[in-house]
């Protein structure tokens, strides 16, 4: 692809404004190739045209997922497996229904739990309902995922984290997630087929609270990196990338994120963000979260040069990220020109 399109003023113009995306307006400029091009020269050649802002990416969560796998919405939902999602006003999302777990000892999984048939979902109808903008590079989001979230919402918390290390569980820990990676790679065989336009697939396993992990590096290798390896190796082989949304102060478990063949950490303040770009930007992209300001408090001008700043320290070719939506308050008109006009140029040399 070729990069050595110099930066013009007139790709600043806007062409079209979509409603907003994580808060700010999903602007159509001018540019000299797609936001979709974009992200996707980042991804798989780790040199993008500007630096990518949450705004070049599309996400979809398909009915047929949600409502199955998924978490639900405001009025709540029984999952696939008869997990009881309840939807919690005052924290945005549902969590489990309180009271007795679906399953008290992971051994009982396959007395309890049953593995859907997903040829008999309604993948037509979901697609239908759910389009893609092929201006932006789009990926399904699978919240609630397919290991230790999925545990939790079987076991409940406690329970799941005793199961990942108690040797009377843990074989039974393995085939349940070995079933369940299984599924994944059927789910997103459907989502490939019935929306051939998708670029990636983003994951939701979180692993850690604010303050540390919830298990051992070597659990992380043990119960979950042979598994999470089993479905990226499935998405690279479409030609795709893989995401992984897991929240919590994870910065210790980068490497375990690697070796599972993640292409992205979509991942939380509270981690070091700049640093682990500094130290894993080569091999993962990270989202960064910018520096904090209060832009009611500071000037467009000092904005677009914060923007410039930003641009400049990570627009670096052959190591690749993009700014994490947990900085949506920085992320002002005047920020991202600043960071688009000055990693376009960088990008371009």
């Amino acid at each position: 692809m070729n990069r050595k399109i110099p930066f013009s003023e007139g790709e600043l113009r806007v062409l079209e404004t979509l409603p907003k995306f994580f808060g700010h307006d999903q602007k159509i400029r001018s540019t000299p190739v797609s936001s979709r091009e974009n992200v996707n020269a980042m991804y798989f050649e780790k040199h993008p045209y500007w630096f990518p802002v949450p705004s070049d990416y599309g996400i979809i969560v398909p009915g047929v997922y949600n409502d199955t796998l998924g978490r639900g919405g405001v009025e709540g939902v029984t999952d696939v497996f008869g997990v009881e999602w309840e939807f919690i006003e005052s924290a945005g999302g549902s969590i489990v229904r309180p009271g007795e777990p679906f399953m008290k000892n992971a051994n009982e999984w396959r007395d309890l739990i049953k593995i859907p048939d997903v040829d008999a979902w309604d993948w037509a109808g979901a697609a239908e309902a759910t389009k893609i903008d092929q201006r932006f590079s789009t990926q399904v989001s699978m919240i609630n995922g397919f290991w230790f979230e999925r545990l939790i919402s079987f076991m409940d918390f406690a329970p799941a984290a005793v199961a990942l290390i108690d040797e009377d569980q843990q074989d039974a820990v393995k085939a349940l997630f070995e079933a369940m990676t299984d599924l994944a790679i059927k789910v997103i065989d459907k989502l490939f087929y019935y929306w051939p336009t998708l670029d990636g697939i983003n994951i939701h396993d979180d692993w850690a609270a604010q303050k540390a992990p919830f298990f051992s590096m070597n659990t992380a290798y043990e119960m979950f990196v042979p598994y999470m390896k089993a479905v990226t190796d499935h998405i690279h082989a479409k030609g795709r990338y893989a995401t992984l949304h897991s929240c919590g102060r994870g910065e210790s478990r980068v490497q375990a994120f690697i070796d599972a063949g993640w292409d992205g950490w979509d991942l939380q303040g509270m981690n070091d963000t700049a640093k682990l770009w500094e130290d894993f930007g080569d091999k993962i992209s990270i989202s960064i979260v910018p520096e904090e300001f209060d832009p009611d408090a500071t000037g467009k001008d000092e904005q677009y040069r914060r923007g410039q700043e930003f641009a400049r320290r990570f627009s670096v070719p052959g190591k690749y990220g993009t700014i994490s939506n947990y900085g949506f308050n920085m992320l002002t008109e005047a920020f991202t020109e600043g960071v688009y006009v000055e990693s376009r140029k960088i990008y371009s040399k």
